[in-house]
């Protein structure tokens, strides 16, 4: 038996119909995002989180922090970790 795939974003479109879930995610969600982002390429780099913390100037722990939401993002940090994951970092508002 094979269980189906969830598209997230399908996901998160159906949870934003819900007021409360809606307001929670616009506090947070977009730290999440990043979150998940840094996650999705440290892994895609295979790099360990030690070795993200050596080339970033910080500890494993602060990255493990970072990859679970559970931190906040300096824009410094931010050029940091997109350097260190040769990456260019584009913030917008839009």
């Amino acid at each position: 038996m094979h269980k189906k795939t969830i598209d997230f974003d399908d996901y998160l479109k159906t949870q934003l119909k819900n007021v409360k879930f809606k307001k929670e995610y616009q506090k947070h969600g977009k730290q999440l995002e990043i979150s998940y982002q840094i996650l999705q390429l440290r892994k895609r780099a295979g790099i360990s989180q030690i070795e993200l913390a050596n080339k970033i100037g910080t500890t494993q722990s602060n990255v493990a922090r970072f990859e679970t939401g559970n931190q906040n993002f300096t824009t410094e940090m931010l050029v940091k970790i997109a350097t260190a994951l040769k990456k260019d970092l584009k913030v917008e508002f839009v």
